[in-house]
């Protein structure tokens, strides 16, 4: 038995270490300014006014975190983050799926226009100065929607949503339907419980985009109650003096400590969130990625 699975077992060539060599080497690429952004974090501020970490830390102090998470805009940007993050993808989720859903059936008679115009979405924008002006003639200028329904709709998000819904064998909608199912109840019943990686998958996608969108927050919020995360990390790294913090008491603590180890702990505290989102959907990732690229 034991000669029979060490014939069957598949043998270790050049190519193989090759590869195994080569992941590595770029992990280490990926990892490493993660790695030094960390070490900076938690070093001595009175040692980094000399030195500058190259990758390991320089003693340990956690007192530039102590410093961000004692002031009391950082809450406020992170309640509004998630809120924005947490809102858009609910919707983003609901409104992709209930577009595609349609578009799936041979029968519809609206299926190629509105196919066409999401195609034509995909390769023309309307451009920047546009969508401020549809945004302030809407009423959203300096409110949660401005953040949230722009990315509501994307035209590559259908065209993936509507590849999927195909996949699935029509006569289980048309069970449903016998039974006296309407098409909400296929969808919401049927449908979306089947496409759990494609959920889970987008689900990432979504929130990492509004995790990451200052551009919209710059664009249309006037209100610092309405800031998002990255749009303080924006100001500790842009202001060395840090004359932009609104905050007078964190802004007194920011000057004792050293520049550097606080702009790194911003970083870290505004990425930490989604490394722990991203463990949650792992197992559903990686076939929900392959699903644009294999049904294209």
């Amino acid at each position: 038995m034991t000669a029979m699975v060490q014939h069957h077992r598949k043998k270790t060539t050049g190519f193989d270490i090759v590869i195994v060599i080569l992941l590595i080497v770029l992990s280490a690429i990926f990892l490493y300014p993660l790695i030094v952004t960390l070490s900076t974090s938690i070093s001595d501020p009175a040692v980094m006014n000399s030195r500058q970490v190259w990758l390991l830390p320089y003693g340990f102090s956690l007192e530039a975190y102590k410093t961000l998470l004692s002031g009391s805009e950082i809450l406020q940007y992170y309640l509004n983050t998630i809120l924005y993050a947490f809102c858009g993808t609910l919707i983003m989720l609901v409104c992709t799926a209930m577009l595609a859903y349609p578009l799936t059936y041979q029968t519809f008679a609206l299926r190629k226009p509105l196919t066409a115009l999401l195609l034509i979405t995909m390769f023309f924008g309307g451009g920047l100065v546009p969508s401020y002006l549809n945004i302030q003639m809407l009423g959203m200028r300096d409110t949660i929607w401005a953040m949230i329904l722009p990315g509501a709709i994307s035209a590559y998000n259908v065209v993936v949503f509507r590849t999927f819904f195909k996949g699935i064998p029509d006569s289980l909608a048309e069970s449903a339907t016998i039974d006296g199912a309407g098409h909400f109840r296929v969808l919401f019943s049927i449908i979306l419980p089947l496409s759990k990686a494609l959920l889970a998958t987008f689900t990432l996608f979504s929130v990492v985009g509004y995790w990451n969108d200052y551009m919209s927050a710059l664009l249309y919020l006037d209100s610092e109650s309405k800031f998002p995360i990255q749009l303080f990390l924006r100001k500790i790294l842009n202001s060395m003096r840090m004359d932009d913090i609104a905050d007078y008491s964190l802004l007194t603590q920011l000057q004792r400590v050293n520049t550097s180890t606080v702009q790194n702990a911003a970083i870290i505290i505004t990425i930490v969130p989604i490394l722990c989102v991203y463990p949650f959907l792992q197992k559903h990732f990686a076939k929900g990625v392959l699903i644009g690229s294999v049904k294209g």
